[in-house]
């Protein structure tokens, strides 16, 4: 979507700091011994304590409250019995909604003891989003952005999981233009004032090829590589972005 009153960008605010508790909450209560399916209660109970819902369930019958994905799992993993154990790399991604608005955002977080690997790649994904931020103005270009992020994790010795990307939000959870983090000639689609869209590195420690699992949903590494992803929504303007969900 693209800003166009006051209330828009409250609306857009209000959701993007229950996003960002839900996540804290989430984050806070990663340990070995917990499953998964725990993490996604917090999340349900916290949810309806501020009044949102989740916009993978409602809008595609996602059968959880938030996407959990762990190790090779890239991302959209179902939580369920599974138990995390030391040195786990988890992704925990919330997209919720609330009177009509929507916002989106993922973490990487490690159990400990976590190996220098797995430090180094969350660490990337994270500072791939930075770099992107940085030309995420108006006037810019969606390849700007991707460019900005397989250019840091080149450098940093890891790649980007190509067939998954950034995209627009707002109303509701996917919208274009779709953000890739790699850059595309083909996306020249121009960044305007007051769009919403998230970016989203969604990097591995391998090849970076993925495959979809038998379960429908969870998105996979070929190679069973670990992978992390670090997203925020965000809104553009003509200077810095407006950060919704940090």
């Amino acid at each position: 979507m693209s800003i166009e009153t006051a209330d828009d960008l409250i609306g857009l605010k209000a959701i993007g700091a229950i996003v960002a508790q839900v996540l804290r909450r989430m984050r806070d209560a990663v340990r070995a011994g917990i499953r998964t399916s725990d993490l996604d209660d917090i999340a349900r109970q916290e949810l309806a304590r501020l009044g949102a819902e989740s916009s993978p369930r409602l809008v595609y019958q996602f059968p959880g409250e938030t996407c959990i994905s762990v190790n090779d799992e890239i991302v959209h993993g179902i939580p369920g019995q599974r138990v995390l154990r030391a040195g786990d790399l988890i992704k925990l991604d919330v997209t919720a909604q609330k009177d009509g608005y929507v916002a989106d955002a993922c973490v990487s977080v490690a159990v400990p003891p976590v190996s220098n690997e797995t430090q180094r790649l969350i660490r990337c994904a994270e500072r791939a989003f930075r770099k992107a931020t940085k030309w995420a103005r108006a006037g810019n270009r969606v390849r700007d952005i991707g460019a900005a992020v397989e250019q840091e994790v080149i450098r940093s010795g890891f790649r980007v999981v190509r067939e998954l990307c950034g995209h627009g939000v707002g109303r509701t959870i996917h919208e274009a233009p779709e953000i890739p983090n790699y850059f595309d000639r083909n996306a020249i689609t121009p960044l305007t004032k007051g769009l919403v869209i998230t970016i989203e590195p969604i990097i591995s420690a391998g090849m970076g090829r993925a495959f979809t699992a038998s379960d429908g949903w969870t998105v996979r590494t070929y190679d069973q590589a670990r992978s992390a992803h670090f997203e925020h929504t965000i809104v553009i303007t003509e200077n810095e972005p407006i950060l919704l969900t940090a």
